[in-house]
């Protein structure tokens, strides 16, 4: 079992990037996939979920409307679109598989910094 993140990396306020996770060894299409965030500072982060078959997504208030969470089954892949970037989003930015077991990802850094 595998989940790889990728797509991360240092980006200006305000601006944008797409984090990819690539599954792998799983019924991908079943699990529920999250993506969580973390720094030292603070305790990991909820910042996306979305349902097994994307029809439902959830977002804390501290990304709603910036982030956005999606999955293309097929590809056994899911994305997390961030836009309006800020210092505060700056974290290791982990992906989340759960059904009746649960997959975590190694994490990809996102430093937002001028």
């Amino acid at each position: 079992v595998q989940l790889v993140e990728s797509g991360g990396g240092l980006v200006q306020p305000g601006g944008a990037l797409r984090l990819s996770c690539a599954a792998s060894g799983f019924t991908f299409s079943r699990y529920i996939m999250r993506w969580y965030r973390q720094t030292p500072e603070k305790e990991r982060e909820l910042v996306a979920a979305i349902g097994s078959f994307g029809g439902s997504t959830v977002y804390p208030d501290s990304v709603k409307g910036r982030f956005t969470i999606s999955r293309d089954n097929a590809k056994n892949t899911v994305y997390l679109q961030m836009n309006s970037l800020k210092p505060e989003d700056t974290a290791v930015y982990y992906c989340h598989a759960q059904d009746y077991k649960e997959y975590w990802g190694r994490g990809t850094q996102v430093t937002v910094s001028s």
